[in-house]
């Protein structure tokens, strides 16, 4: 018996060394793991999300676009181009005589004889106009607000046929050039009014959970009167009452605010109900019983739990405002020409007629459509990497 009692207390050792040394080596492994943050920790699982990584590279790439339209747009919003009204997009030829160098051929006006309706069809016997990059335009346009600038990066000598790839509207602008500087007010104003409606809901919402009393009972009954009216409705109402005869700056404000003052409730209520039952938690009371503050508790200890339910609520939020100004624009009660957004640019898509004749004035629609897969692609790999649980 005592032997045996010998031999378990010698086992016992030696197997109590070997865990240590493998604790030691797994830990110099994985050091890195041991003391990230979780923010790092998320960016590291976010990287190995393809489809939501390659999404926010190109949505990187849109804002960049959105910020310097000019240089990216081969022209200027507003300008015209005589005779080519209602011009279809031209063909990029990718070859000329075996060697890459795209070119466009010149355009002539005709008529169909059944229809008597004209047209523009290029010339293949007339000449040949390169593509070139960065290339100087007509006139200066603002870059990054302080600088001005006539570089685009791509257009065609001068003398040539202006390069239209998504055709021309009614006035012989090119909207290709309109649909770049028409991101610059939809896409900025769903992360100006997103960044308004999170700090509300994130603020009344914490707030509202964690003190309580009678701030508790505010906020919930003006949570209620908002989402009992119908969003899209009151959009149109308060839309509706902003005068129409204001600069594009303001009218711009008055939007992002209209989109954001009602969009803040659904978030607030979820950081509401999270919070009281976060509240009575031991790391909560830990923290009061030091002496922390209510808002140090709330920002710094309470909201980091659900850090994952608020990422997918702002990455799911700027969609729906931008959704939300281009319905708006669409309607007329929107952003107003002069202003270009992509809802100003749907108005022309309105006639049913003209989107026969003219199919490429819905193109708009397929940047919005765009631009929405991508934040639900973001949002779904960001919700996965926040999320301890989904492996």
């Amino acid at each position: 018996m005592m032997k045996d009692h010998e031999m378990t207390d010698k086992d016992t050792a030696n197997t109590t060394d070997d865990v240590l040394d493998g604790i030691s080596t797994l830990s110099k492994a994985d050091e890195k793991i041991y003391y990230a943050s979780q923010w790092q920790l998320i960016v590291w699982k976010f990287g190995r999300h393809k489809l939501a990584l390659i999404s926010l590279i190109l949505l990187t790439m849109m804002y960049i676009i959105a910020f310097t339209p000019g240089f990216f747009a081969p022209y200027l919003k507003e300008e015209r181009f005589k005779g080519y009204q209602m011009a279809k997009p031209s063909r990029v030829h990718i070859f000329d005589d075996g060697k890459l160098q795209p070119f466009i051929y010149d355009v002539e006006l005709k008529m169909d004889q059944e229809t008597f309706r004209m047209y523009y069809e290029e010339n293949p016997e007339g000449d040949k106009y390169p593509i070139r990059f960065f290339v100087r335009g007509s006139e200066k346009y603002p870059l990054f607000i302080f600088f001005q600038s006539d570089m685009h990066l791509f257009g065609v000598d001068e003398g040539g046929p202006p390069i239209m790839l998504f055709g021309s509207d009614g006035l012989g602008r090119d909207l290709f050039s309109r649909i770049v500087y028409g991101a610059t007010i939809s896409m900025t104003i769903g992360l100006v009014g997103v960044t308004i409606s999170f700090l509300l809901g994130v603020i009344l919402g914490g707030l509202a959970g964690y003190v309580g009393g009678l701030f508790d009972a505010v906020v919930l009954v003006i949570i209620d009167l908002l989402q009992t009216i119908p969003q899209t409705p009151l959009w149109m109402t308060l839309s509706a009452a902003v005068p129409r005869d204001i600069p594009v700056a303001q009218r711009y404000f008055m939007m992002t605010l209209v989109l954001s003052l009602l969009s803040w409730t659904g978030l607030a209520r979820v950081v509401r109900g999270r919070l009281l039952a976060m509240r009575e938690e031991d790391f909560a009371l830990a923290a009061k019983g030091a002496g922390a503050s209510t808002f140090r508790i709330v920002t710094k200890h309470l909201i980091p739990g659900f850090t994952s339910h608020l990422i997918v609520s702002v990455t799911l939020a700027i969609p729906s405002m931008i959704l939300g100004e281009v319905a708006l624009g669409f309607l007329g009660l929107g952003m107003q020409k002069p202003a270009v957004s992509w809802g100003v640019l749907l108005q022309d898509a309105q006639n049913i007629v003209a989107v026969a004749h003219q199919p490429w004035l819905i193109i708009p629609a397929a940047a919005v459509i765009l631009v929405i897969l991508l934040f639900n692609f973001v949002g779904d790999g960001l919700r996965d990497s926040a999320d301890p649980y989904v492996r």
